[in-house]
This record gives C-alpha cells, sequence and structure tokens, in this order.
C-alpha cells in the first residue's frame, strides 16, 4: 500500500497582501481619519479609487495655514470643506492661523451647525466672532493668541472643557460672563490670559460645577475661586501667589509649582508666600509638588516651625539630593500620610546631603501603606539606602515599596541583595525594584 503524503498549504509569497483596512465599513474608516489632521486625511485619497472621496465625508477640519503655500490657498480650502458640508454636522474644528484673517463667516457657519470640538489657535490679534458666545452644543473649546470681543448674552449650556492660552479680554465681566454663562463646566484652564487695559487685573471666577482647574498667570493677575465642587487645582506661581479659595471646602488635590526666570526664583517676599502655600496645603488631601518648592519649604524650616498636614493623605514630590534632609520634617509635618511618592531631579549644587534619621514621624508608624522612589543619583547611593532602610525599619503598615534605579543589572542585583537583608517593620511589605 502506498501511503498518501497529507498535503500542506503553503503561502504565495507572489500573492500581494489582503487590504483589509479597506473592508471596513466606510462609516468605521471615517472614525479612523477623524483622529488625524485634515492634511494626513487628505494623504490618503492616493491610496486608491476607494479612498478618494473617504476625507471629504470626516466631518472635522484641522488646518495649519503654515503648511499652504500662500493666504488664498489655505482660504480656498477651507470654504471648499464648509460649502461641502453645509448641511452636515461639523464636529471638531482645530485652525492654526498664522497672518491675518476674518474667521467671522467661518466660526458662524459651524456655530449653526451644532459643532462640538472646536479648537481655534489664533497666533495674531485674531478676534472671535460674537457666535461663539452662543452655540449651544459645544462641548470643548480651545482659544489660543486670541481677542474675546465683550458680549451681553453668553449661553454654553454644554460646554464641560474650557482651555484660555494667552487670550485678551477688554475688561472682567467678559472672562466672568464666559465662566457662568458655561452652567455645567467641569475642565478649566487658564494660561497668560489677561486684560488689555488694566495692568493688574482681579478676577472672580464662580461655578457651582468645576471639578478641575490650570491656572498659570503672570504677576500682574489674580484669580478669586468660589467653586465648592473643584477636586485638583494646578497652579504655577511666578513673584507671588496668584490665586485665592473663597468657598467653605478646599480641592482634594493641589499640584503646585514656581515660575523661574533663566534659573533663579523671582518671589517678592518668600516668607509670606510660603506661608500662604502652607496654609493652603493644610486643607488639601492629595498633593503634587515640584523641587523649587521642596527647596523653599527647607529654607522656611530652617526659620520657623513647619505647621502641620492632618489632612494629607498623598504626597509626590520632585526634589534635588542635597535637600533630601528636608524629608523628615516634612514627613513630621503628614500625620496621616498613606502614599509617598519620591522623584530625584539633576543636583545643580552638588552638595552632599546631610540626613539625620533619627526620629519616626508619626505617619510611618501609623498610616504608611505605599511607598515609591524614582532615586537615580549613582554618587549619592548610600543616602538612598540609608533612607530605604529607614522606611522599612520604622514603618508598620506599609504594604509595597518601590524602587526605581537606573542603573546596570549588576548595580540593580546589588540592590536586591541589600534589600533582601534590611529588617522590615511590616511583615507583609513587598519590595520591587525596577
Amino acid at each position: 500500500m502506498v501511503s498518501r503524503k497529507k498535503k500542506t498549504k503553503t503561502c504565495d509569497k507572489s500573492s500581494p497582501k489582503e487590504d483589509r483596512i479597506s473592508q471596513l465599513p466606510d462609516p468605521l474608516i471615517c472614525h479612523i481619519l477623524y483622529h488625524l489632521s485634515t492634511k494626513d486625511s487628505v494623504r490618503t485619497s492616493v491610496l486608491s479609487t476607494q479612498w478618494r472621496n473617504h476625507w471629504r465625508s470626516v466631518p472635522a477640519l484641522d488646518l495649519d495655514s503654515a503648511t499652504f503655500s500662500n493666504k488664498h490657498a489655505f482660504v480656498s480650502f477651507a470654504e471648499r470643506f464648509f460649502k461641502s458640508h453645509s448641511e452636515s454636522w461639523i464636529h471638531k474644528l482645530r485652525l492654526h492661523i498664522y497672518g491675518e484673517f476674518d474667521l467671522t463667516s467661518w466660526i458662524d457657519a459651524v456655530t449653526r451647525r451644532s459643532i462640538q470640538h472646536p479648537y481655534i489657535d489664533y497666533f495674531v490679534r485674531g478676534k472671535i466672532p460674537l457666535s461663539i458666545y452662543t452655540c449651544e452644543t459645544l462641548l470643548h473649546l480651545r482659544l489660543c493668541y486670541s481677542f474675546l470681543p465683550d458680549s451681553e448674552v453668553v449661553s454654553l449650556p454644554c460646554l464641560k472643557i474650557m482651555h484660555l492660552e494667552y487670550v485678551r479680554f477688554p475688561n472682567e465681566s467678559t472672562f466672568e460672563k464666559l465662566i457662568s454663562g458655561s452652567p455645567v463646566l467641569e475642565d478649566l484652564t487658564i494660561i497668560r490670559t489677561s486684560n488689555v487695559v488694566k495692568e493688574h487685573v482681579v478676577v472672580q471666577l464662580s461655578s457651582g460645577t468645576l471639578k478641575r482647574m490650570y491656572i498659570d498667570m503672570d504677576d500682574s493677575s489674580e484669580v478669586v475661586i468660589d467653586a465648592p465642587l473643584l477636586q485638583c487645582l494646578r497652579t504655577k506661581i511666578a513673584s507671588k501667589k496668584n490665586f485665592q479659595i473663597i468657598n467653605l471646602g478646599f480641592p482634594a488635590k493641589l499640584d503646585i509649582d514656581l515660575q523661574s526666570l533663566r534659573g533663579h526664583l523671582r518671589l517678592t517676599h518668600p516668607t509670606k508666600v510660603i506661608r500662604d502655600i502652607l496654609t493652603d496645603i493644610s486643607r488639601v488631601k492629595d498633593l503634587v509638588i515640584t523641587s523649587d518648592i521642596w527647596k523653599e519649604f527647607f529654607l522656611y524650616s530652617k526659620l520657623r516651625p513647619m505647621r502641620k498636614f492632618h489632612n494629607l493623605s498623598s504626597l509626590n514630590a520632585r526634589f534635588a539630593i542635597c535637600h533630601l534632609e528636608m524629608l523628615p520634617t516634612l514627613l513630621e509635618s503628614c500625620t496621616k500620610l498613606e502614599s509617598l511618592i519620591l522623584s530625584s531631579i539633576r543636583d545643580k549644587e552638588k552638595r552632599e546631603p546631610n540626613v539625620m534619621f533619627a526620629a519616626v514621624p508619626r505617619c510611618l508608624v501609623s498610616s504608611l501603606k505605599v511607598v515609591e522612589l524614582k532615586l537615580s543619583i549613582p554618587r549619592c547611593e548610600g543616602e538612598i539606602m540609608k533612607l530605604v532602610r529607614y522606611l522599612l525599619k520604622n514603618s508598620k503598615f506599609l504594604e509595597k515599596l518601590s524602587l526605581n534605579v537606573c542603573h546596570r543589572e549588576k548595580a540593580k542585583c546589588e540592590y536586591l541583595t541589600e534589600l533582601v537583608a534590611m529588617r522590615r517593620c511590616s511583615s507583609s511589605c513587598e519590595v520591587i525594584v525596577l
């Protein structure tokens, strides 16, 4: 009997690869193109005859005037787009505009067709049309380098996210009406927004729905915040504190930084500013601070006692290794701390830290559960391991300690060997070396 050999299927390497993307339904292809810039979306038209017109059905316009050969080409393309979508919704409008352009007809066109996500980056003294104030379906508004005209009526009933960057307005009431006219606003970013008339501006910001806010203002502006539902406040401080929270509640999270000019801080009254910041910190549960804030805390603690942060449960801090000696004082102030994240930065002073891990703060024996250390300073390995030993030895309820060290594998093995031999106060603590 002659046995039959089982036939095996082989791939024909010479056959063209199957184009599975083109087999997708047209609505799904349009959804994919929606997340590309208009320029990249148009480029797909050369793939095949099937792709030639897909980009025309995408309900979004994302253009940069600098990518066109001249102003006429940019305006002509945009006009054709708005004309082709005269009967359909436009979900997203993003314009990066360099030069003098009249946006009135374009903004009017998209607001009449219920635009939801306009991004208008206008890099000249462009005036935004009044129709933007009454777009009933607008969800996300981002304006950069624009001028906001005054308006008697502001009605943005669906707006949840607002980003204003280097935006100018004629008076404080224009900005205040923009906020009060957005009854469901949840996320607000204000970067270098200013009054075109007054040098010093105090803006009264009142919102019953605002949850997240980022403030980066210059010294001439101050924001008074009345937002009882505010959960997270991120801010940068130049020479003085630029915000004041007057509502009874306080955001659960505070992320604070100091601006520097050519590497130097510009605080006019550092003691007062730091004292005010410490007062705010005493009211939050989650704190993120940069190395500049850490350094100012360190200098402040040498002059007067640090206040207690009884509400603080999470601390995320960046610091120069020479200021590591501040850590015991800071931990002593955080009486109920549960999570500690420490990240080191390049040490410009190149000064050896003088750390005395003697006293045991209350949080180590009563509340600290998670520690994450992102420390990669080879010359200070001894101080780092002293810190790790101190935390493991005294943290009674510690559940996890993560150590991220950017060294070769041999050095990591040495870390592991030393860590295994360390005494742990918490028998359930998991130690991870990354």
